[in-house]
């Protein structure tokens, strides 16, 4: 049954300012989509594109698509690693993270989000600086800075005034109608990252000022409110081979109540994973991946809704492909 893109804005425009940023799945094995400071954690050049359906079954349902690149700056060689050789199932050690030493990191994200009618396409660079605590642990800052373009395609609304008629006259509709134009605003993040190679803990802060946008013929000030986001999850072996890791990302903004995202991923040999989250009032969600060689990964989940909108939608896909160079 085709759904009207009527029913679609109507659950945009309920949570439009509670989810002015996208939301991941697979926000645990692409930790630096919600955490500037986690740019330059793993000890290569990490290239990833990825793409997000939502609310399957709607028309001009919500669609998110992202590529990003991080990357310490250093020369340091990289250790050969054959995760068979590993005899003791003592802590997890991922040879990839390497903690003890001062680094510095740099990172660039493009996310393109749409959702109805409504258009975001988001740009941003990051720095961070990895503090060695001890020869086990890190502290990295890191800040982002970015521009974001929001649009309105008014020919893909359908929008109803009841107040018609010759004698009225709504200046606010007929601008919100006609109005076709895009808005820049600036975007500026920040966030601190604790980690060693077998745990890590994050928060973070998104969308931290305001700016002036132009609607109609009428200049405003936009505020969109400030996203606060937390992460912490810890390695387990299970065996030689297996790993099991349990995480939660809590997600908090004025305009929406606390969101808990449980998570937990069991790893087999560094190269193949399945896991499972559970977000508070809003989905399941099914996740597998595997590194396809020492270059190349993938990832897949699958949302199954468990809030109202699971009455008109399928759920929903993210898929992940990522380009690991000098692994």
């Amino acid at each position: 049954m085709k759904r009207l893109l009527t029913i679609a804005c109507f659950f945009a425009l309920c949570s439009a300012n509670a989810q002015q940023v996208p939301q991941f799945s697979q926000y645990l094995r692409n930790q630096y989509l919600v955490n500037p400071a986690a740019a330059g954690v793993y000890d290569f050049v990490d290239v990833t594109i990825g793409g997000r359906l939502q609310w399957l079954g709607f028309d001009d349902a919500p669609k998110t698509s992202y590529l990003y690149i991080s990357s310490p700056l250093s020369n340091t060689p990289k250790t050969r690693y054959n995760p068979g050789l590993r005899i003791s199932s003592g802590p997890v050690r991922n040879p990839e993270i390497r903690t003890g030493k001062l680094k510095h990191a740099l990172g660039g994200q493009v996310i393109a989000d749409q959702y109805g009618a409504f258009r975001q396409l988001r740009a941003s660079v990051t720095y961070a600086l990895h503090l060695p605590l001890s020869r086990n642990y890190n502290l990295s800052f890191g800040t982002s800075l970015g521009l974001s373009n929001r649009s309105f395609l008014a020919d893909r609304a359908q929008t109803l005034n009841m107040m018609t008629g010759a004698a009225y006259v709504d200046n606010t509709y007929d601008n919100f109608v006609a109005n076709t134009g895009a808005q820049n605003t600036m975007d500026v993040g920040a966030g601190l990252y604790l980690y060693s190679d077998n745990m890590f803990f994050g928060i973070s802060a998104d969308q931290l000022t305001k700016d002036f946008v132009k609607f109609g013929n009428v200049e405003t000030t936009f505020d969109p409110n400030m996203h606060f986001q937390g992460t912490a999850g810890v390695k387990i072996p299970l065996s030689q081979n297996l790993t099991l890791m349990p995480a939660v990302l809590a997600k908090y903004t004025d305009a929406a109540p606390l969101s808990i995202e449980g998570s937990v991923l069991f790893e087999y040999k560094e190269w193949l994973w399945i896991g499972a989250s559970f977000r508070n009032e809003d989905a399941v969600v099914a996740m597998a991946g595997l590194n396809i060689s020492e270059r190349f990964k993938f990832g897949y989940s699958y949302d199954f809704n468990i809030s109202r909108v699971q009455n008109f939608s399928s759920g929903g896909h993210e898929l992940v492909l990522g380009l690991m160079i000098g692994r």
